[in-house]
């Protein structure tokens, strides 16, 4: 999740990334979005392609309880990829901070995103933090 000029949360999981792990992730910025009302009043919006991961049953169940929170989600059309800014995000970092390098394993691989989340964030000069899956 990006806030342009103010912060990136992100998460990363090896495999596949279904429906369960993107509920976790949601729940921790519904998590951010509570406070953030508490303190300021201000609701958050989480702007997202339309993905099937992030239309299916199982994650439409929760819009309610996450509006409660102060998390709300906003769909782009569909096929409009150039109107989702953290496209952008995601580009610089694989033409920059990882380009031209090879991993041998998705460990290593997770190791050179992190450490260009972490770059990008200091040169942008936002606050970076990264969700991390509780798998016990």
């Amino acid at each position: 999740m990006w806030q342009p000029g103010e912060r990136f949360e992100y998460a990363l999981a090896q495999g596949g990334f279904k429906g369960e792990s993107y509920i976790k992730v949601m729940d921790w910025m519904a998590r951010i979005a509570s406070q953030t009302l508490e303190q300021t009043g201000r609701l958050t919006v989480v702007v997202q392609d339309n993905g099937s991961l992030h239309t299916s049953l199982l994650v439409r169940q929760q819009w309610t309880r996450w509006q409660e929170q102060g998390l709300f989600v906003f769909f782009l059309p569909p096929y409009c990829s150039q109107m989702n800014p953290i496209e952008t995000q995601w580009h610089q970092l694989k033409s920059h901070e990882i380009a031209r390098q090879m991993f041998d394993n998705e460990y290593d691989l997770v190791i050179a995103v992190m450490d260009g989340m972490k770059t990008r964030s200091e040169a942008g000069e936002y606050t970076l933090e990264r969700f991390i899956f509780n798998y016990t």
